[in-house]
């Protein structure tokens, strides 16, 4: 027999067959559990789970319930068939934001895949681009209200309250103005951005406890991630995790409401409801044995996309989607040649002669400013030279009879480099 653990307050759980999700009805200011156990659904005032853990609710006083920060079903819906639920999805998103082509299928798969992402080990970003009155907002309030536990933050917001939340309710983070005003807020949302796209790499942060000591503590950040920005992440890693929708590329503004009317909430009320349902239907199957893959992606395109491509059952939907992710990593490749990496390899080739083993850094800078030189702010100094050889080449720099040398790459090792940076 089990031993019994002491009650815990959560958003939900899942075991095997087992998934239980929290209710908020904001009519009667109550929290419950929605229960699919063995595929009988029920309402629950609190779950014992297989583990001897018994979980209660998040109370309904919750100051992010009760203020719509984050938004959940309040019951559970039914709908006809997947296609159709789809199809609602999509007439919903349409009827209050116009989104570029090509974009509509993604974001309408993106808000299934929100509800099921426990259940893959990793994730796409959705990001909305464009300068202010483009849409990006309205699309992040549209979709953003039918995702998963969706947790509403702007760039106005302290890094800390969403490291807690997204560890207590799991579910997906929304957030407006992403590229942050100030360098240490860049930092700390770099740390969501950069672990919270792959199952197993929480936060790791110091807690203050009663006793005035700092225990770490591992926050869950892993989940969806809906993103509004008007700049680009300097990071190219974070900017390969997004499927972006330029929206100030859209021609036309279609018969969107100026302000979202007072029946939208309840549109989306129900939808999530749906959703609900829909989770409880596909969860306990996951995870799959294996996700789709492309031939016309990268390791990493195929990487982000798996999720997504296995929710679909629509070939041309899927070819829309790869084509827009492969567009994306064109653009990226671009952005990659013009990075300063990408002009001191050009000057680096220039030195690569036959039988040639190491050659000054020096004449390599010499090179790099004559050929590239109106391209950086002030004269790149051989120190920066040498220490992009070193961190982003990972070749070997050394002194030699006073000059500092680098040793030229092989062959092999100058083919990666060329598919990486250009050359």
């Amino acid at each position: 027999m089990k031993s019994a653990k002491s009650a815990i307050e959560g958003a939900g759980a899942v075991f095997d067959r087992l998934v239980v999700e929290l209710i908020f009805d904001p009519d009667t200011s109550t929290t419950k559990f929605a229960v699919a156990d063995q595929g009988e659904v029920d309402i629950r005032d609190s779950v014992a789970l297989p583990d001897g853990t018994h979980l209660n609710p998040i109370p309904a006083t919750n100051n992010l319930l009760r203020h719509g920060v984050v938004r959940l079903p309040t019951g559970i819906g039914d709908y006809e068939t997947l296609a159709s639920l789809r199809a609602d999805l999509a007439t919903f998103i349409d009827r209050y934001v116009t989104l570029p082509p090509r974009f509509l299928p993604i974001a309408v798969h993106y808000v299934l895949l929100s509800w099921v992402y426990d259940g893959f080990n990793e994730l796409p970003y959705l990001r909305f681009f464009g300068d202010y009155g483009s849409g990006k907002t309205r699309a992040l309030n549209v979709i953003g209200s039918l995702l998963y536990k969706p947790l509403f933050a702007s760039g106005a917001t302290t890094i800390s309250p969403l490291f807690h939340t997204l560890d207590l309710f799991q579910g997906s983070l929304v957030l407006d103005e992403a590229d942050f005003r100030f360098s240490d807020e860049r930092a700390e949302i770099a740390k969501i951005l950069n672990n919270g796209n792959q199952r197993g790499f929480p936060v790791l942060r110091s807690v203050a406890t009663p006793q005035k000591t700092y225990d770490p503590r591992a926050f869950h950040v892993f989940g969806p991630k809906l993103l509004a920005m008007r700049g680009h992440f300097s990071d190219l890693a974070i900017e390969s995790r997004c499927l972006t929708a330029r929206m100030d590329m859209v021609t036309e503004a279609g018969n969107n409401p100026v302000t979202l009317p007072p029946q939208f909430e309840g549109e989306a009320i129900t939808l999530r409801n749906q959703l609900l349902r829909f989770r409880f239907h596909t969860r306990p199957h996951l995870p799959l044995p294996s996700v789709p893959t492309s031939p016309l992606l990268s390791g990493r395109g195929n990487q982000m996309l798996g999720a997504l491509l296995s929710l679909i059952d629509d070939d041309p939907v899927k070819a829309d989607i790869i084509a827009q992710l492969r567009d994306e990593e064109h653009a990226r490749g671009s952005a990659r040649l013009e990075d300063s990496a990408a002009l001191v390899l050009d000057a680096l080739l220039a030195h690569i002669k036959d039988g040639a083993k190491q050659v000054p850094i020096a004449a390599i800078r010499t090179t790099l400013i004559a050929t590239h030189g109106a391209e950086f702010e002030r004269p790149p100094t051989a120190r920066y030279v040498g220490s992009i050889l070193r961190t982003r080449f990972g070749l070997c720099t050394f002194k030699s009879h006073g000059t500092y040398q680098v040793t030229l790459p092989t062959a092999e090792a100058l083919d990666r480099l060329r598919g990486r940076f250009g050359g």
